[in-house]
This record gives C-alpha cells, structure tokens and sequence, in this order.
C-alpha cells in the first residue's frame, strides 16, 4: 500500500467555500458496496434508505472558536493561537498551535482581547506550546467573545457570522472540537423527525474532532503515519441502542468518520462494543475488520487523507476512486460545506 494509491485529481472550484444557502439543500452519492452502483439523489430524500428498525448514531461534539489573536505583552508582536487540546487537570492549560514571527518564550504573557491572556507555561508534543489561560468568569463563555471559527484552510476565506451558526452541527452540544464532524451538518430537525417517525433510532457519542483531521500523511508508506489522539465518550444510552438494534437485525448508521472511528475503537478483543470513554488513535486503512458500523454518511475527503483511506476500507479503493471520479464529472461540491455521500 502505497500514499499514491488514494490519490486523485479535483478541479479546485469544485472545493465549497460556502455552505448551501439552507441546511440540507445537498446533493447525496449514494455508494453500494454489494452491487458497486453508484446513483445520484440528494440528501433530503435519505429517509428512502433507512428503515424502520435501524439506528442513525451521530457525532454532539460542537466545535470551539479556536483561533485566537492579540499581541506579545512584552515586544507588541502579533500572534495567532490554534487550541489544539486541553490539558487534564482543575486549570486552563491547553496545548496550542503559534503563529509568530519569533516563537514565544517560556514565561511569556500573550494578550488575546480585553477579557484574555495567555501565559506561556513550556514545550507540549509536537512543537506545540503550553499555554495557560487567564480569564474572569466562565472559559467557554469568553471564548465565544473572543475567539473565531477554526475554518478548514482549504476554505480560503476568513470566518463569517454565517460560520457560527453553519459549521455546526444541529445536534453539537459538548463543546471541545477544533474542526466540525462535517457528515453531520446536512441534517436538520425536519430530516431527523422524519426518520424519527419512521422508526429509526437515533443515539449520539461524543468525539471531539481534532487537529489531525487537518495533517496530512507525510510518508510513502501510509503505515508510518501515526494518528493524532482524540477523546471520544459512548453513553450507555447509545450502547444499548447499538446492541438492541444488532440483536433484532437493523443496521447501524454512522454519521461520519469520527463516528465510526469512536465505535470501531470502543470494541473488545472479542468484537463487542464496550463504550465509555477513552482517547482513540485508531487508524483504519483497506485491510481493517469493521465490527459495528453497516452504513457510512460521510463527505468527500482530500486526496491521500486518512479520511479517504477510511472510506476504502469501508467500500473497497477501486469502488471509492471511481465514485470520486464520478463526482467531479457530475460536479458535486468537496470538502466540509461540500455534498455527502452515503454507503450502504
């Protein structure tokens, strides 16, 4: 397996800068992996495809104005912050990416905006730093003030107030993601009634999605990647659903890749979702045994992701490659505000 084998070619103006003018109004690939046929629809008719009996299981992380701006307290330089991931423990202490022209020092005080400061506390994994905030009243609170939406940078435009509303999903309520599950943004509550009506379960899990989801793979060999870590929290609720749902024959929907990486990591060495929390690393690439997912809603990914590996180990490379050819023939939209496909 090499990283040229999930390569492809995309015109760049088939990259959406923009969501659709409403939520929902997207186009919908839909992907059989049995028959290999590839058919068209769009994504409010994704009711036709769910029966009675199945279970849609979606990502509720919501995403945090990560990007932060302001200035060294010292020199006046400017700085840009990306949270990555918060620290465990009582404080806030979160490891961060910087944009600078000199790198910060230990110790040093960054003023992000009227209500926040930062201190520089030491060297996290990966180059990134530590920083510790400072702040009066509640963190998530002055964040919403201070901080912008983490757009993907393949949207080359800076973030809007349409952003706050539309790169969130409708159902985001644990707020702790630096990128959106972008599966999940075509639902509404009109759609998520409708398959509510029609007997389909729907039960959530938590994965906060984070700076991985930008990285490329760097090497050749796809193998030496190595995935950068993300909690993932799977309710009781949410377990049982699962379980219930196999043992009477209906099919589990994962709304996304985060959601299926949290599922597929949650499972024994016997094959059993166990759920809870935890932090997954889990890379799937063709050759991986899936054991509880039966269907994927997902959007198109970027050549030689990890996100596209994914997807061909779900519905086989070949299969993928060729549904990927057909939708740049057919003009649908890429990428997080981009159209979906689904695989059943």
């Amino acid at each position: 397996m090499q990283l040229s084998d999930f390569d492809y070619s995309l015109p760049g103006e088939l990259i959406a800068q923009y969501p659709p003018p409403c939520r929902g109004e997207s186009r919908m690939m839909v992907v059989n992996r049995s028959s290999g046929a590839i058919d068209h629809d769009c994504f409010g008719g994704i009711g036709a495809y769910l029966r009675g009996g199945d279970l849609l299981v979606v990502n509720d992380t919501r995403v945090i104005p990560a990007r932060l701006f302001g200035r060294k307290e010292t020199s006046g330089g400017r700085v840009e912050i990306f949270l990555v991931h918060r620290e465990q423990g009582a404080e806030e202490i979160w490891s961060c990416l910087c944009r600078s022209s000199k790198r910060p020092r230990t110790g040093s005080i960054l003023r992000l905006g009227d209500e926040l400061a930062a201190e520089v506390i030491g060297e996290g994994e990966a180059s990134l730093l530590l920083l510790r905030f400072h702040f009066r009243g509640d963190f998530q609170q002055v964040l919403e003030k201070t901080g912008r939406i983490p757009l993907p940078p393949y949207i080359r435009r800076q973030d809007t107030l349409l952003d706050r509303e539309r790169y969130q999903t409708v159902f985001a309520h644990h707020a702790g993601a630096v990128a959106a599950p972008t599966a999940g943004l075509h639902f509404t509550p009109a759609v998520l009634d409708l398959l509510s009506a029609k007997g389909v379960g729907i039960s959530s899990l938590t994965l906060h999605v984070g700076i991985g989801t930008f990285l490329p793979v760097r090497s050749d060999d796809p193998l030496e990647h190595e995935m950068h870590g993300e909690y993932f929290a799977i309710p009781a609720a949410t377990l049982e659903s699962i379980h219930r749902t196999k043992r009477e024959g209906g099919r589990v929907f994962a709304v996304g890749t985060t959601v299926t990486r949290a599922l597929e990591t949650a499972v024994d060495v016997e094959g059993r979702l166990i759920g809870g929390e935890g932090v997954s690393r889990l890379f799937i690439y063709p050759g991986f045994r899936f054991r509880i997912i039966d269907a994927l809603i997902t959007n198109f990914h970027l050549p030689k992701s990890t996100l596209l590996m994914l997807v061909a180990a779900f519905a086989g490379r070949e299969l993928i490659l060729d549904a990927y050819k057909k939708a740049c023939e057919e003009r649908y939209r890429f990428y997080s505000y981009g159209d979906c496909m689904l695989i059943l």
